[in-house]
């Protein structure tokens, strides 16, 4: 796309009064050229079975074209009408919780027969009134589509199926891959398999939510192909991918496996949330970003992100156009906020859209105009901005599950602590601060030789094609680096019965038989200090690797901490522990720059530096101060202003609080 999108989610069926035409001229105002619809009002789309009346969403397509406003139509199956329920009350999914009453949005069995059977008739019946019309640019399936915990009788019979194609009908093969012999949890004939909602294996457990996560990808697929059917060619399908929710987005999803899903997408599409005021760090941005964008190595777009939101995240001045701006800096082709405006009934009364209840002009508002209007004049210089990344953190859902099951920090008190995502972000943010950007790839991805360096935080979960894979990437130079928690168990869980890391031993110079929980334990080998180890701590024994930490304490000190290891024309790393962040930094300085990986600016947090080229070959470099403090800096390349305030005579930048600029190199 040539134009950057900036818009907002719109219901003209939550508005109070009829402010149609008002807002159309609001939204000119603001620079805003795309809206969002019809994604969530299933029962004003279909009041009753089969009657049905598409009056809203016509009505604003009409005033969105002749506004010149582009249009995104969200198919509205994530929220399912009173008609259907009262009907066929078990098209409500039955969890491990059990069956769920009427109320929520996203509460329903997504295999369902009767819902699939009303859900595609809504779709095409929607596609009818809308796929043809001019102003409308692509479409968005359902809303941050989960499984929803769904395990009723339909789901346990397609699992049942699924893994009779999986072990070729072959039970013993199933019994000893998952070690259902434990407890007596033996299966001996097929009729017999349990409801797996009440398994205490691990293996078999994680499976039954891998086996879940596929029917989030095939449900997406299916509604893709409908789509499909009507969409011209130069409209898009996408869908809001999300993430971990820790009260905003922190960490690789576990309810979506988004490298497969993605496959089904022609642009991929996100929703990040995150905290503002002094907690902002752009961090969650940058990851989102990030990986999002890895999913088809592409342009991506926001489909979601606050305004205002809830109280604690009314952003201070200056900060939405800082979060506009690093969103565009890792990639993405436009920036859209759930919502317009601030709805006056039900759940999200309060998460506030960029216009308060008053529906007057406010502060973010009136810098949303300013936003806007950037974006406009700045489209032919950052439209088609692509990243050419060097490092790529590896992940995968497998692990993500699997450490659930099996807490890093699980004993006999009970599974809590950290888990794996904190591990995953671990690494990140430490990347992030540094100004060193990374992709973020899952484990399926072919294309790993490109990158100088790939890291493995807790990649606990790995089939041996994948091990092989990374050996070889480190024999033919590439730099592998790995947390603890790597390379433990195979694809079904089951732990392999040899020297840890499996197969990768030998890469890294290290195997290990034991881990504790460290007490008192601090790591030597850094020039300046000596962090304590956090957490979880493996005792690693070289075997030809160099020990680059150890650790201090009586009974441990004769094991290395982190290790470093010559493999092939390539060398690997291995972290056996948590430390604080910023020694992680420093151990990072020296991995990466050992093989020319540095940050694009010596600046590091809170002024964040991103950079990439444009659809012209021209290198464009983002500077973001995530701060109240001014920041002068230096830049050592000849460059011109695109944004903000810079000396190019003296070349320095300028950035005011919560500032932006963004310069040409060259």
């Amino acid at each position: 796309m040539k134009e950057l999108l900036y818009g907002a989610a719109y219901y003209d069926e939550y508005m109070p009064y009829d402010r149609l035409e008002k807002d159309v001229a609001m939204m000119k105002k603001a620079g805003i050229n795309t809206i969002r619809i019809a994604e969530s009002t299933w029962s004003t789309c279909e009041p009753q079975e089969g009657v049905f009346d598409f009056s809203h969403v016509t009505r604003v397509m009409d005033a969105m074209e002749e506004a010149g406003i582009n249009v995104i139509i969200g198919t509205p199956t994530y929220a399912v009408p009173t008609w259907m329920v009262k009907a066929y009350p078990d098209v409500l999914a039955e969890t491990v919780k059990g069956r769920g009453i009427y109320g929520a949005r996203q509460i329903m069995d997504i295999t369902h027969p009767v819902y699939r059977y009303y859900a595609e008739r809504v779709i095409r019946k929607l596609m009818e009134v809308s796929a043809h019309r001019k102003c409308v640019i692509g479409f968005q399936l359902d809303n941050e589509t989960k499984y929803y915990g769904t395990a009723g009788k339909n789901v346990q019979l397609g699992f049942v199926k699924y893994l009779r194609e999986k072990f070729n009908n072959d039970l013993n093969a199933l019994n000893h891959e998952f070690g259902l012999d434990y407890w007596s949890n033996r299966i001996n004939a097929w009729e017999d398999f349990p409801d797996v909602r009440g398994t205490i294996n691990g293996s078999l457990g994680a499976e039954f939510e891998k086996y879940q996560r596929s029917l989030v990808e095939e449900f997406l697929g299916w509604q893709a192909e409908i789509v499909s059917e009507y969409k011209r060619e130069d409209q898009f399908i996408t869908h809001n991918l999300d993430f971990e929710w820790r009260g905003y987005s922190y960490g690789v999803q576990p309810d979506v496996d988004h490298f497969k899903c993605a496959k089904h997408l022609t642009l991929a599409g996100v929703d990040i949330y995150h905290p503002t005021q002094d907690t902002l760090t752009g961090a969650e941005i940058a990851f989102g970003g990030d990986l999002i964008r890895s999913l088809k190595n592409d342009n991506y777009l926001v489909l979601e992100t606050e305004a205002q939101g809830y109280p604690g995240w009314t952003p201070y001045d200056g900060q939405l156009r800082l979060q506009a701006y690093s969103h565009l800096a890792a990639g993405a082709l436009g920036v859209m906020y759930w919502h317009w405006h601030s709805i006056h009934n039900s759940f999200e009364t309060y998460w506030r859209g960029l216009l308060s209840h008053d529906m007057e002009e406010n502060a973010v508002y009136r810098e949303a105009c300013i936003i806007g209007n950037e974006f406009r004049k700045l489209s032919p210089v950052l439209s088609g901005f692509k990243k050419n990344n060097k490092v790529a953190i590896m992940v995968n859902n497998e692990s993500l599950t699997a450490l659930k099951w099996f807490g890093i920090e699980a004993d006999a008190a009970g599974n809590n602590g950290i888990r794996y995502n904190d591990v995953v972000r671990w690494i990140y943010d430490a990347l992030y601060k540094m100004n060193i950007e990374c992709d973020i790839i899952y484990s399926e991805s072919t294309d790993i030789e490109k990158y100088k360096a790939v890291i493995l935080p807790a990649m606990y979960v790995a089939d041996e094609k994948l091990l092989k894979c990374l050996k070889d990437y480190t024999m033919h130079g590439g730099t592998l680096i790995a947390t603890f928690k790597t390379a433990f168990a195979n694809e079904n869980v089951k732990v392999y019965p040899d020297r840890q890391p499996h197969i990768l031993n030998e890469v890294f110079g290290i195997y290990y038989q034991q881990f504790t929980f460290p007490k008192n334990v601090t790591l030597t080998g850094f020039e300046s200090g000596a962090p304590e180890a956090e957490h979880f701590m493996e005792l690693l024994m070289s075997e030809g690797a160099e020990t680059v930490l150890a650790y201090q304490h009586s009974n441990w000190k004769k094991y290395a901490a982190v290790t470093r290891h010559a493999y092939g024309k390539g060398e690997a790393w291995y972290i056996g522990c948590m430390f604080e962040e910023k020694y992680l930094q420093q151990l990072f300085v020296r991995i990466l720059g050992e093989n020319g990986i540095h940050a694009a600016a010596p600046e590091q947090f809170p002024v964040i530096v991103r950079e990439g080229i444009n659809e012209k070959g021209e290198n464009i470099r983002f500077y973001l101060n995530y701060a109240w403090e001014e920041q002068i800096i230096k830049v050592s390349e000849k460059f011109s202003t695109v944004l903000g305030t810079a000396d190019e005579e003296h070349r320095e930048v300028s950035l005011g609080s919560w500032d932006v600029c963004i310069i040409k190199i060259g």
